[in-house]
């Protein structure tokens, strides 16, 4: 007897996240919907997804998703934090209107990606039951969409998942993110505004990132939870300057030129005990290894 295929609906499948997740579902010959707001670019099109388009914001365009489906991740919503009433929209009255959507549909999970930046200003290393003071409307944004994911699960035992997530980084990122930023001005030797690079941040490799995904979907303890995904081991912003110039031969990082923002700390990463524990994660691809798969990436593909 045939084996029933799993069904799985990622939301925002044609980013950076999503395509990672998308392909590793369709390694398990899951199927995999994909809704997005754009179709995907060349660098992340699959040929087994299913690109849907459309906006979470706007209510009707959720009956393009009035399919059964076992799973949802929510990786959507606006890349750039510039226009703040768009990112409030996308992340956190588009999460709640899917949620809404899938609160009767009987799924068997639902991911949320959250934001380390729902910390706010406190201090590192930060556990998940630590009181949020979100500050940037983006972080405000993906905390308002924590709590109603809570009460949903709290008040009608909807299957969701919070990971709050630090920095992701690896292969195929688009270059408006630090990593390919630094990587693109040095192949191109040129010149590149930077903040003084004083500052620690956490960063995990994607393919971790999909790991602590998928377990999720899997484990039922994981539901009404948060659960912070990062490797738990800062990197000084201007060591990582510092060593791809010295793997490139090129570039000129201009430090101090750029300021840091108001809401952001000197030393950003977390506790992951949590994620140890709940679904037996643990970052496997080593920082300095991922980095050079990714420096190999943007030599060959922008090089």
């Amino acid at each position: 007897m045939e084996k029933i295929k799993k069904k799985i609906l990622i939301v925002g499948g044609t980013g950076f996240i999503g395509y990672y997740l998308a392909k590793e579902c369709l390694e398990k010959k899951w199927k995999v919907v994909s809704f997005s707001k754009h179709p995907p670019k060349k660098k992340r099109y699959l040929p087994k997804v299913k690109y849907l388009t459309g906006d979470l914001f706007i209510k009707n365009n959720l009956k393009l998703l009035n399919k059964s489906f076992n799973y949802v991740v929510n990786l959507g919503g606006y890349v750039d934090h510039k226009n703040k009433k768009k990112t409030f929209n996308s992340h956190y009255v588009g999460c709640k209107n899917l949620s809404n959507f899938f609160v009767k549909k009987n799924i068997e999970a639902f991911v949320q990606m959250g934001s380390s930046g729902e910390y706010g200003a406190l201090r590192s290393a930060h556990k998940e039951t630590a009181f949020c003071r979100p500050m940037s409307i983006y972080n405000q944004a993906k905390f308002l969409a924590t709590k109603h994911l809570l009460n949903l699960h709290k008040e009608k035992k909807f299957p969701a998942t919070i990971l709050r997530l630090y920095q992701a980084y690896g292969p195929r990122q688009d270059i408006n993110r630090f990593i390919p930023i630094v990587i693109d001005a040095c192949l191109k030797n040129e010149k590149f505004p930077c903040s003084d690079g004083n500052q620690f941040r956490d960063f995990i490799h994607v393919r971790d990132v999909v790991k602590a995904i998928l377990k999720s979907l899997a484990i039922k303890k994981a539901k009404g939870e948060i659960i912070n995904i990062g490797s738990g081991k800062p990197q000084k912003i201007k060591s990582i300057i510092h060593y791809l110039q010295y793997k490139i031969k090129g570039g000129y990082p201009q430090f101090g030129k750029l300021k840091l923002r108001r809401e952001e700390t000197l030393k950003i990463y977390p506790n992951i005990n949590k994620a140890k524990k709940i679904l037996r994660w643990n970052q496997k691809i080593k920082f300095s290894k991922g980095l050079m798969e990714t420096l190999r990436y943007y030599k060959k593909n922008f090089g």
